[in-house]
């Protein structure tokens, strides 16, 4: 495990990071404290924990993608809740089976 120096709002860190990883951990240190001075430089928010709290919410925000747009008119996994989701399949495998019996 390797450590690096990290400016994060004006402060100094010292954080360990993989061997190999400190590119990667450079560019994260960067992002947060990107994030971490525009909140901060928006003025209305001082105390440094709630920055923090704010700029890693805004981060994980950030990384979650949302679900695809359903142009098509299909029902995607995502917008079918999981009982019609089970339905449907027991409806296909059913129908898979024919006459030989029903699963359910």
């Amino acid at each position: 495990m390797k450590q690096i120096e990290a400016k994060i709002l004006g402060q100094t860190y010292l954080l360990g990071c993989p061997d190999g990883g400190e590119q990667r951990m450079l560019e994260a240190v960067h992002r947060v404290d990107s994030a971490m001075c525009a909140i901060r430089d928006a003025g209305k928010i001082r105390a440094r924990d709630r920055i923090a709290v704010l700029a890693a919410l805004n981060l994980a925000f950030d990384q979650t993608e949302p679900p695809p747009a359903n142009t098509a008119g299909v029902a995607t996994a995502a917008s079918v809740p999981a009982d019609a989701q089970l339905a449907a399949i027991l409806a296909q495998l059913d129908a898979a089976l024919g006459d030989d019996g029903r699963l359910l």
